[in-house]
């Protein structure tokens, strides 16, 4: 790594510095996944869909723009994204009083392009992920704005170890911790915060399989890329991993989990008719690896899923979630 990992002072300071503009989201225990689980396991959710913006990704943008100098405030920001990571460029750049103009994928959801404008974002549109990096980086040279990085870099880790440091101090104990997996932002933060608290915890990073960077980072044991991708869980479909974030999770996490879209779409419905949740798939991920393949080995213990967020709309979820019986 370029930077040293945040330490848990770091992350305290960051906690208070922001404790005004964020939620400190709130801890649920899963009665419904305990009753289908069985076997005295014991899960806990941490509601990270309740915070502003409707996703985690308000920590680290939020700990971004507040660590730039008067210079970069001065010609604004941009961020690239699907949705939420753009979202949450967008409102922390209204709530610092700077300028933001946000990348976003033409295929996006109508209803999170809204919300970058209503936040008073300029969007541009590119064809793919890929291309967007490509614009974004063409208007950091050509306009001098600071490139947000959706998931990689010291203060994107600090902002969500946040969230990690809520979910110590919220619960008491655990045995393990399951974390979606996209770039690698969230599951960096998290892990880092929470082994410097909670060492003996596991934590499990899931992945959808259609946006497997981070198992093909782990088993090359450098950072890979993907050539497109290919899961309904565009929020967790980073093209490629990078540095900071691999090395991150890389001396953090103990082990990956991988799910795919079957897997998303039946949890989503679970999570919808026994818990009256309709989220998007990024968020299900938590979920659908311990309904699936981490539901042996996490058996009678007391797990913590982070459900990371859910930027969708009725339209969307239903489709998602391949539900013919909803008005």
């Amino acid at each position: 790594m370029n930077s040293a990992a945040p330490n848990i002072n770091e992350i305290r300071k960051l906690r208070d510095l922001l404790q005004n503009q964020l939620v400190h989201t709130p801890m649920l225990q899963c009665a419904a996944l305990e009753a289908e689980l069985g076997h005295g396991t014991r899960v806990t959710a941490k509601l990270e869909f309740l915070q502003r913006t409707g996703t985690f990704k308000a920590r680290g943008a939020l700990a971004t723009l507040q660590g730039l100098t008067a210079t970069e405030r001065s010609a604004g920001v941009t961020a690239v994204s699907a949705g939420n990571h753009a979202i949450a460029t967008a409102f922390a750049a209204e709530a610092t009083g700077v300028s933001a103009k946000v990348v976003m994928m033409r295929a996006a959801n109508p209803a999170r392009i809204q919300t970058c404008r209503d936040y008073g974002a300029e969007v541009v549109f590119a064809a793919d992920v890929h291309e967007a990096f490509a614009l974004a980086q063409t208007i950091q040279d050509e306009e001098g704005r600071y490139f947000v990085h959706p998931f990689d870099g010291p203060s994107i880790a600090l902002g969500a170890g946040t969230a990690g440091l809520e979910i110590c101090e919220q619960v008491s104990d655990f045995d393990a911790l399951l974390v979606p997996v996209g770039g690698g932002g969230l599951i960096a933060g998290v892990s880092n915060a929470v082994k410097q608290l909670r060492p003996a915890v596991q934590i499990i990073g899931v992945e959808p399989e259609g946006a497997d960077s981070m198992h093909r980072s782990f088993a090359a044991g450098e950072p890979e890329s993907i050539d497109k991708v290919r899961t309904i869980a565009d929020s967790l479909g980073a093209p490629f991993a990078l540095p900071y974030s691999f090395a991150l999770t890389r001396a953090n996490v103990d082990r990956l989990a991988m799910i795919n879209d079957a897997d998303l779409r039946r949890t989503m419905r679970w999570l919808y008719r026994e818990m009256q949740l309709a989220v998007e798939p990024a968020c299900a991920a938590t979920a659908a690896a311990l309904l699936g393949p981490l539901r042996d080995s996490m058996r009678g213990k007391h797990v913590v899923i982070v459900m990371c967020g859910s930027n969708t709309d009725w339209q969307t979820f239903k489709q998602q979630a391949e539900f013919d019986d909803l008005d």
